[in-house]
């Protein structure tokens, strides 16, 4: 079974940046043609689909992120990035990746946590 792992949460000052990679694994998965996407859960809430990007590398955003967040992709490695500027507080949550509409299958996630 394919499970992506995320990678580069941590604590940061509100205006800081940050930096999360995840890598999906298994030969069979054919990463390129998928349609990815980063998603987030505060505590307390329901997970929220945050930014997408598609096969041929169109973006789209939650309109609380644009202009501060970026995704991207990396097919050679599997990987899918998100670049998070100007955090804020409320960007605190764990962030995941999956395919975009979302799959059942969930990495562990990768806590960001922005302090005031």
């Amino acid at each position: 079974q394919v499970q992506p792992v995320e990678s580069g949460g941590g604590l940061v000052q509100a205006g800081g940046s940050l930096r999360l990679s995840c890598v999906y694994s298994g030969s069979n998965f054919m990463f390129r043609i998928n349609t990815m996407a980063w998603y987030r859960q505060a505590p307390g809430k329901q997970r929220e689909m945050v930014a997408v990007v598609k096969s041929d590398r169109e973006t789209s955003y939650v309109d609380s992120v644009k202009g501060r967040f970026t995704i991207s992709r990396d097919d050679a490695r599997n990987t899918v990035y998100l670049q998070m500027n100007s955090l804020k507080p409320e960007d605190t949550a764990v962030y995941y990746c999956n395919r975009f509409p979302q799959t059942s299958t969930w990495g562990p996630g990768t806590q960001v946590t922005v302090s005031s």
